[in-house]
């Protein structure tokens, strides 16, 4: 495929229509993004190239047109001197070096244009390059995003799938097991000795208390009998 027939293509193609279609948008765009790159580079090449015959022709037609003055001033000078004969030898002359001049600058013409066009379709290029690579920044970021998503989702239905829950309530069965089996630890166990003495001293202080109280109160009674 020639260079121009490349470039055309790739200019005048509908890149979200390809990427729409596409089973792989950040392949193709990758691709087309690298094609564009190899034509930029091609493209650029050719114009120099194109350039620097412009600068050449431009130059032969200096040196024709400095040829033709010369020849010109050849044929005042004979005419001067009444050599007409060489006046017409210099002036055929300065007619041939007229010519090549009008010829070359023609082709200076032609390549002067030809760069102009390389250079349009360079800043086309460019164009479109430069819009690709934004939809490729952006195919990635909804790549990741998408990643993401993926990845949160399949951790929701991870959780919330039927194993999940099962694990889930064996985990809580394993705490409630060992719960009961911490309080089951001293359950049934008799009291040491030296803890019964200690009960056996605080009954002796409330039967004391309670001694107390009823003294209290019988005597209370027998003072408002005797009122």
């Amino acid at each position: 495929m020639g260079i121009f027939t490349r470039f055309r293509d790739i200019v005048s193609s509908n890149i979200n229509a390809m990427l729409d279609r596409a089973e792989d948008p950040e392949k193709l765009i990758k691709l087309m993004i690298r094609e564009m790159e190899d034509t930029l580079v091609e493209l650029k090449a050719s114009c120099a190239g194109v350039m620097a015959n412009a600068k050449k022709f431009q130059r032969q037609a200096e040196e024709a047109q400095a040829r033709a003055r010369y020849w010109e001033q050849k044929a005042e000078l004979a005419v001067k001197k009444g050599r007409d004969d060489l006046a017409r030898e210099a002036l055929v002359e300065k007619r041939r070096y007229t010519e090549r001049m009008d010829a070359v600058e023609k082709e200076a013409a032609e390549q002067n244009g030809l760069v102009d066009q390389y250079q349009e379709d360079i800043r086309e290029l460019e164009d479109r390059l430069r819009s690709a690579q934004e939809k490729q920044r952006m195919l990635v970021q909804r790549h990741i995003r998408a990643n993401k998503r993926r990845r949160a989702q399949e951790e929701i239905r991870r959780v919330e799938s039927a194993e999940a829950m099962v694990k889930f309530e064996d985990l809580e069965n394993r705490i409630d097991r060992m719960e009961a089996e911490a309080d089951m630890v001293n359950f049934g166990r008799r009291p040491s000795l030296e803890a019964e003495f200690e009960s056996l001293a605080g009954d002796e202080d409330i039967e004391e208390e309670l001694k107390t109280l009823k003294s209290s109160l019988t005597k209370g009674g027998e003072g408002s009998s005797q009122g």
